[in-house]
């Protein structure tokens, strides 16, 4: 399984701002690959901006279409007004992975349910727009074990191929590599096999 993720440092968000009708809307979006990192993001809105009028979330704790890690709360706005709006904007754009609070500074003009709705969404969308993504690959943990003479031409060799090791371990024998095999790719380790002569003895990681 791929599919896009907010490219950002834990503990940091990206964030954009929208004025509707005197009323400041703040928009933080952070990478949420567990629902504490969204919890986390939550609790700086309050910290940093304790006067706002609403800090409204929603997030996506999983992959785009996940039904169990997922969440929103209107935060005092008339139910359906923020939440729903701001999961509806994440869950439009194929997001996985994803945490957002828009913070709202009241204006003095009521928005009514209509326009509310309106702009939470808006505010989720216009900071998507700008909000850097990278892919995640689902990964299979497989260990690679290859002499010490191997080791550099089986670095190599995964490298062109994308794929990420994980750990490295030393023994008396040799090496043992703990790779992140793409789970949506089979398992053909015959070319790095017929590289290394044979000296290759590949198992799931336990």
């Amino acid at each position: 399984m791929r599919y896009p993720v907010p490219d950002l440092p834990t503990g940091e968000w990206h964030a954009s701002e929208l004025e509707v009708e005197k009323s400041r809307f703040l928009a933080w979006i952070c990478h949420a690959p567990q629902t504490a990192a969204f919890d986390a993001l939550l609790a700086d809105a309050r910290r940093i901006h304790p006067n706002a009028s609403h800090h409204c979330s929603a997030y996506i704790a999983g992959p785009p279409g996940e039904q169990t890690a997922i969440g929103f709360s209107d935060d005092g706005e008339p139910g359906g007004t923020a939440g729903r709006p701001m999961f509806q904007v994440l869950e439009g754009a194929g997001l996985g992975q994803v945490g957002c609070v828009v913070i709202r500074y009241f204006g003095g003009t009521k928005l009514g349910t209509g326009g509310l709705a309106r702009a939470y969404a808006q505010a989720v969308g216009r900071a998507l727009e700008t909000l850097p993504c990278r892919e995640w690959v689902e990964r299979t943990a497989l260990d690679l074990e290859v002499d010490f003479a191997s080791e550099a031409e089986a670095r190599a060799w995964l490298d062109r191929q994308a794929v990420p090791i994980e750990a490295a371990d030393y023994t008396a024998e040799g090496v043992r590599l703990t790779v992140g095999w793409p789970s949506d790719v089979e398992v053909d380790l015959t070319p790095l096999a017929s590289r290394l002569r044979g000296r290759l003895v590949v198992s799931p990681d336990t």
